[in-house]
């Protein structure tokens, strides 16, 4: 993937996730994509609350996963770089 389409596909991702970040801003929290992998792996990064939240890993399943894999057929999974577990979805 060039750098040109690495860009795309983030800025793409990042307004995917508009959806649910009204649901994290709540809670004080947010998310940013930090990389898609050659692999087509999308590494985020937890804010605010987020980061600290012992409910990240229904997040990351039920809220960002579910968001993407629809809009997304290439992504193949979700790596949380930060937060209290290292947290990874499949997007199947």
């Amino acid at each position: 993937m060039s750098d040109q389409d690495k860009t795309a596909l983030i800025n793409k991702v990042e307004s995917a996730l508009d959806e649910i970040r009204p649901h994290l801003k709540v809670d004080g929290g947010n998310v940013e994509v930090v990389d898609i992998t050659d692999n087509f792996e999308v590494k985020i990064k937890w804010l605010g609350n987020c980061e600290v939240c012992s409910m990240s890993e229904m997040t990351m399943k039920a809220g960002i996963a579910e968001t993407l894999k629809g809009k997304f057929p290439q992504i193949k999974g979700i790596i949380a770089v930060n937060g209290l577990n290292a947290i990874e979805a499949d997007v199947k």
